[in-house]
């Protein structure tokens, strides 16, 4: 598998950067690969089938100055920001059993990523719902996927460092929310690892076997994607 470890000038383009590198994977033109980026500023992120005016407190996001934005994958609702670190996974499907159905998908990442965690922080950590983890009930980390024929991306967060104060002044509670939250507000629900994001990308990309850098990024790709799509509110506010 190879790594890309790179954070584009905007959330736009970051967000296009998964998207393009799993439609290069399946036209052929790419490959298995572990990306990292981390938010330089603040910026809501909806699920692709999300619906703003539920999830999103749109007045507080403009007068603080928060862009919303939303993503190619499902799952709910994210406040990004600095002290998250972001992942995407792209991943074959045609010779993986373990990647055959959205379930056993999620069944097999998430427990690499559970035993990769719990041996970093030494403590242990729980998948919960389908895409979380936490450590004692408290989530630090929500995760979905997309797939194709040939190839899935599967992206999420880990909160290392987030102002969850700020998470409270822009995201009502979730329309949707898992059964292990228990109706807690954002900050007694989460919790940062206050780990180096450093030390995390070592131990994920020691648990995918990642040993070579991706030499080329679909630039193009990225680019048209981020124009065309990310930056209009038709895509935005299409729910």
């Amino acid at each position: 598998m190879k790594l890309l470890d790179r954070t584009l000038p905007t959330p736009e383009l970051n967000l296009a950067c998964d998207e393009a590198l799993l439609d290069c994977a399946e036209a052929g033109e790419g490959e298995e690969t572990l990306r990292f980026w981390e938010p330089a500023s603040p910026f809501v992120v909806l699920g692709h089938s999300n619906r703003s005016a539920r999830e999103v407190d749109a007045s507080a996001c403009e007068h603080l100055g928060i862009p919303v934005l939303r993503r190619c994958s499902g799952g709910g609702t994210v406040l990004q920001g600095p002290g998250c670190l972001n992942y995407a996974l792209i991943l074959r499907l045609d010779t993986a059993p373990t990647l055959a159905s959205v379930t056993q998908a999620n069944h097999f990442i998430m427990g690499r990523h559970r035993d990769a965690l719990s041996a970093l922080l030494r403590e242990p950590v729980e998948v919960e719902g389908a895409t979380d983890l936490a450590v004692a009930g408290r989530k630090f980390s929500g995760n979905a996927q997309r797939r194709k024929r040939r190839f899935l991306l599967f992206h999420g967060t880990f909160l290392l460092n987030l102002d969850l104060t700020l998470m409270e002044q822009v995201l009502p509670l979730p329309s949707k929310p898992p059964a292990y939250r228990k109706d807690r507000g954002h900050a007694a629900f989460l919790r940062n690892l206050r780990v180096r994001a450093g030390t995390l990308k070592e131990a994920l990309c020691a648990s995918w076997q990642v040993n070579l850098p991706l030499t080329s990024t679909p630039c193009q790709r990225i680019e048209g994607l981020a124009r065309t799509k990310y930056s209009l509110p038709a895509w935005t506010l299409k729910f």
